[in-house]
């Protein structure tokens, strides 16, 4: 295959990557604490055999994190806070610590506060956060102090990476930094309520409409590459 070639398949693929993006985005449009994902497109240059040109390709392995606020629904939920301005909830699970807007929490068994599946809610100290067994009005500051009958209990931190590249998606609606962690300033926790989705449904429609013309006429460019070669073939071989 010639340069054209191996030009047109590195964005094919880049474009197939782009559209499970999309796919992926629009699958959780309704998924609490989710954040939208894009691709990063960026060139790269090849250098191929001595007196031959170069070679430019596209790479789309960069993944963005959209970390734009979403909508919040009102759930009157005692245990269920939602994040207003920048900044993560700190949770402990199987693999490790990780971050993650979905505020929807209840008390296990041993009174800690944990997430559907039993990650626990972690303090500005790193601690996990416990409700007293017989605590029967629990509050949410919006410093994030929570109190027990009128009682001060711990104060829930807020978390970003140190670096916004850092972020790396884990499961779900789950996020892992690979650099260090830095305590979240200025951002407002409300109880009862939860964060939707950050996804817009109308771009990512649109953008999926794009990705698929644009894949379509990549493919036609290299049915075309396909049958010139073939014709330079068959008239080589006469």
């Amino acid at each position: 295959m010639d340069s054209p070639g191996y030009t047109s398949l590195t964005r094919q693929s880049g474009l197939l990557r782009e559209m499970q993006a999309v796919a992926n985005n629009i699958a959780n449009i309704s998924t609490t604490g989710f954040r939208r994902e894009g691709l990063v497109f960026s060139e790269f240059v090849t250098t191929l055999e001595p007196g031959e040109p170069s070679l430019s390709m596209a790479s789309a392995r960069a993944r963005h994190i959209d970390t734009a606020q979403g909508p919040l629904t009102r759930t009157n939920g005692t245990y269920d806070f939602a994040i207003e301005g920048k900044g993560f909830f700190l949770v402990e699970t199987a693999d490790g610590r990780e971050l993650t807007r979905a505020g929807s929490f209840t008390p296990s068994a041993a009174g800690e506060l944990v997430t559907p599946d039993g990650a626990r809610l972690l303090d500005g100290a790193g601690v996990p956060v416990f409700i007293p067994p017989d605590a029967r009005a629990v509050a949410l500051a919006a410093d994030g102090t929570l109190s027990a009958d009128g009682r001060p209990l711990t104060q829930i931190g807020l978390w970003s990476a140190a670096e916004p590249e850092d972020l790396g998606r884990k499961a779900g609606v789950r996020f892992a930094a690979e650099g260090d962690l830095v305590p979240e300033e200025g951002a407002v926790i409300l109880q009862g309520f939860v964060e939707n989705s950050n996804v817009d449904a109308v771009s990512e429609i649109a953008r999926m409409i794009e990705v698929q013309h644009a894949y379509q006429m990549g493919q036609q460019f290299l049915d075309r590459e396909d049958q010139r070669i073939r014709a330079v073939l068959q008239t080589l071989g006469r």
